[in-house]
């Protein structure tokens, strides 16, 4: 099974103004694309995103490239077969529906 959903952040919560999509499969994430319209507002919401896939038993975040800036994050590069063995892993898990709220609620 495929979920996709939208991660958004908007005030009061901390003034950010951000959009995330992206698309989980098995107890894996990918990572799709992000919009926001504060300073830091990325930052903020990768934290918020990795503490609620680790919360939610997602073992593979997949960012689609690395860059500086996500490395700051424990982003790192692995090689290919690495990469697939992991993959493989994790998309044969059962589906983790994606939940922005760890109450249960979406």
């Amino acid at each position: 099974m495929i979920s996709f959903f939208e991660l958004k952040i908007t005030p009061p919560i901390i003034s950010i103004i951000l959009l995330l999509y992206g698309v989980s499969l098995g107890a894996a994430f990918f990572g799709e694309s992000m919009f926001s319209r504060r300073t830091n507002a990325s930052k903020i919401s990768l934290v918020y995103l990795v503490e609620r896939l680790k919360a939610q038993g997602f073992v593979l975040l997949d960012t689609q490239f690395t860059t500086e800036h996500l490395k700051t994050f424990g982003a790192i590069d692995m090689p290919k077969a690495e990469y697939e063995t992991l993959l493989h892993a994790a998309v044969c898990l059962p589906h983790v529906p994606f939940r922005q709220s760890l109450s249960g609620s979406n």
